[in-house]
C-alpha cells in the first residue's frame, strides 16, 4: 500500500511516497543494523518503538530509502559493517553478552579492539566447549538459530562411565524427555576401545539437549565440545582463540549451502 494512502501528508512525515533507488523494508533495514533479526524488527515496529524521521511507525511493510533517519527507542539506527567471527569457545565462559555473575565472557575474550557490537548464534552453556559463531548479521542469525532451519551440530561427548551397547541403541532409537521426543540424526562410540566417549550429531537446538540425553540414562557428562555446527569446524583454533570467517564461509552461510 503506498504511504500517500496510509498518511494524509507523506512529505510531514518524512516518509516517501514514490518508490525509489535503494528502498528497503523498514525490518530489513533495521535487522541490517545487527540488533535483531527482521521478525524481532516486525515486533518492535508494533509495538512503537521505531521511528522515521522524527515520525513513530506502527505498521509493517513500510519502506525507507538512502537519507532516511530510523530509530529505535531514541537511538540512530546506522547499518554497520558486517562483522562475522568464529570462537573455538573455551570452559567456565558464558555467551550471553552481559552477565554480571560472570567471570568472564566470549566477548571478553574477543576484547575491546573490535568496535562493531556483537553476539552469540545461539548458545552453549557455560561449560561446553567448542564451535561459536558471533556475527552482527540478525537475518544471518534467525536463519542459522530458527527451528525451521534445523542446523546440524555435532558433539564429542566423554562421560563418567562406559555408555552400554543397550543404551546406545536406546538413544539411537530415540527416548521421551520432558519437553518431547528426541532421536538424534547419529550417535556413536568415538573409540570402541573407550566407550566414555561418544560422538551425537543432531538438528535440535533444545536447552542443554545433549546433557539431558545422557542425563537421562543417569550418565554424568565430564565434558562437552561441539566439534561442528552448521558447517563451521574449529579446526585450526586452539582452545580460546577465534578468527574471523572467510569470504567463502561467509557465502557458503548466506546462500544456506550447510545442513
Amino acid at each position: 500500500m503506498p504511504y500517500k494512502k496510509r498518511y494524509k501528508n507523506p512529505t510531514k512525515t518524512g516518509l516517501k511516497s514514490v518508490p525509489g533507488k535503494g528502498e528497503i523494508r523498514l525490518n530489513r533495514y533495521i535487522a541490517s543494523t545487527g540488533i535483531c533479526s527482521r521478525r524481532e524488527a516486525d515486533q518492535y515496529i508494533t509495538a512503537g518503538l521505531v521511528s522515521v524521521n522524527g515520525k513513530v511507525v506502527s505498521k509493517l511493510g513500510i519502506k525507507v530509502l538512502p537519507g532516511d533517519v530510523v530509530t529505535f527507542n531514541g537511538k540512530i539506527l546506522k547499518n554497520e559493517k558486517k562483522v562475522y567471527i568464529l570462537m573455538n569457545k573455551p570452559k567456565d565462559c558464558v555467551t550471553t553478552v552481559e552477565d554480571s555473575g560472570a567471570k568472564k565472557t566470549v566477548l571478553d575474550i574477543i576484547g575491546k579492539g573490535l568496535s562493531e557490537r556483537i553476539y552469540p548464534v545461539g548458545r552453549l552453556d557455560r561449560n561446553t566447549t567448542g564451535v561459536l559463531l558471533l556475527t552482527n548479521d540478525g537475518e544471518l542469525t534467525l536463519r542459522l538459530t530458527h527451528p525451521s532451519y534445523n542446523k546440524k551440530k555435532i558433539y564429542h561427548v566423554f562421560l563418567d562411565r562406559n555408555l552400554t551397547r543397550a543404551d546406545l541403541n536406546r538413544i539411537a532409537n530415540g527416548i521421551e524427555l520432558d519437553d518431547g521426543f528426541i532421536k538424534p540424526d547419529a550417535v556413536q562410540y568415538v573409540d570402541e576401545k573407550d566407550k566414555t566417549q561418544i560422538g551425537i550429531e543432531l538438528h535440535s537446538g533444545r536447552n542443554r539437549i545433549v546433557r539431558r540425553i545422557f542425563e537421562s540414562l543417569g550418565y554424568r557428562i565430564r565434558k562437552l565440545d561441539r566439534v561442528y555446527f552448521a558447517g563451521l569446524t574449529k579446526k585450526g583454533l586452539q582452545r580460546g582463540q577465534w578468527r574471523y570467517l572467510t569470504t567463502k564461509e561467509i557465502n557458503m552461510l548466506k546462500m544456506n549451502a550447510y545442513e
